[in-house]
């Protein structure tokens, strides 16, 4: 025999009595519990099962769904009057206060329109004046006094109207935010309605999400919330709105979430990861592998009854963590099938083989 023949049987031999030796002292302990449990049951004999006892725990529940940071408001603030900006006083990105200038307008001949008003407005209440004296006396009749306080009364109109045209100068922020963005700059010429700059508020800030339509009715105003940013930092606050009206592209409805931004320095337009209470109740810890369909395609567990029956219960996923998932839908202290669940029908006897 040539010694290449020897050379290919030895290595046969050897991974033959490989295989054999690990087949008898080695190998995966759950892998061999497992193949026991799916194993068919011989003829006459009840199929084995794995199980798992889960005690029913009384959890908060959350609803947990990617979201972003918002202002509260932003707000284009336009000119209500026409003229040449001659002042921006107010810093891009800085702090401002309601009734802050943003940008100031050049006065022009408006002081001189209502130093006008003013006079006229003296004139005709000393003749508004003479008339009333004039009318003790007999020399006026009481329509020529109405006259003069009709003029009066439109002299005081028109200082009024001259007053607000000359406030309209300023163009002001109309609530405490930043100063995000500047339109206009010195030089600029503004007609009624074009913009100064945009103010944004963003105390308090949102936190603004879509909660899929399957959980929309578990969500309510005023309850609990937070928000965990990118960075790291978690914001807590309550839900202010959940909207009533699905997206129609998506199926799903928008949940605001206001928190107390007291110094400005969280952002519009950041990512987070919101969690929002949906109140308390019953729920169970079972492994991830226990899930099951059943022939209706719903999800759910298979657990055995106390008379060793297999029975199928539908769960509403609540929470994933790394000892398992919780899920709502069970009674009570269960044994869930954690092994062989794929193997066994809703009514069926079956044997325990090992209980966790």
């Amino acid at each position: 025999m040539k010694s290449q023949h020897i050379f290919v049987i030895a290595v046969l031999v050897v991974v033959v009595l490989f295989f054999l030796v690990r087949g008898l002292f080695g190998g995966d302990e759950s892998s061999t519990a497992q193949a026991k449990a799916a194993a068919p049951a011989k003829a006459g004999e009840a199929p084995s099962v794995q199980v798992k006892l889960s005690q029913e725990t009384v959890r908060p529940f959350e609803v947990v769904l990617r979201g972003r940071t918002e202002s509260a408001r932003a707000v284009v603030v336009r000119s209500e009057t026409a003229g040449v900006v001659a002042q921006t006083p107010a810093q891009e990105g800085s702090l401002v206060r309601k009734g802050q200038v943003l940008c100031r307008l050049a006065v022009d001949a408006r002081q001189a329109t209502l130093d006008q008003a003013r006079a006229n407005l003296r004139s005709r209440q000393l003749q508004r004046q003479a008339a009333a004296q004039l009318a003790e006396k007999g020399y006026r009749s009481q329509t020529q006094v109405l006259e003069a306080q009709a003029a009066l009364d439109a002299a005081q109109a028109q200082v009024r109207a001259a007053e607000i045209a000359l406030a309209q100068v300023n163009i002001t922020a109309p609530f405490t935010g930043v100063f995000d963005k500047r339109d206009a700059e010195v030089g600029t010429y503004l007609s009624p309605g074009q913009p100064c700059g945009t103010v944004l508020e963003l105390n308090p800030l949102l936190v603004v999400g879509d909660v899929p339509e399957t959980d929309a009715a578990r969500l309510s105003v005023g309850a609990p919330a937070s928000a965990r940013l990118v960075s790291g930092r978690l914001l807590n606050g309550r839900v202010r709105y959940v909207a009533r009206e699905a997206d129609p592209a998506t199926r799903t409805y928008r949940v605001e979430i206001a928190v107390p931004n007291g110094q400005m320095d969280v952002r519009s337009g950041l990512s987070a990861e919101l969690r929002v209470g949906a109140g308390v109740g019953a729920a169970h810890l079972v492994p991830v592998s226990a899930l099951v369909l059943d022939a209706a395609g719903r999800q759910g567990v298979r657990y055995v009854l106390p008379d060793t029956r297999v029975a199928f219960a539908p769960v509403t996923v609540l929470e994933e963590t790394p000892q398992g998932i919780w899920v709502s839908g069970l009674a009570g202290p269960v044994r869930v099938i954690t092994v062989g669940q794929s193997f066994v029908a809703d009514g069926q006897k079956v044997r325990v083989a090992q209980a966790q």
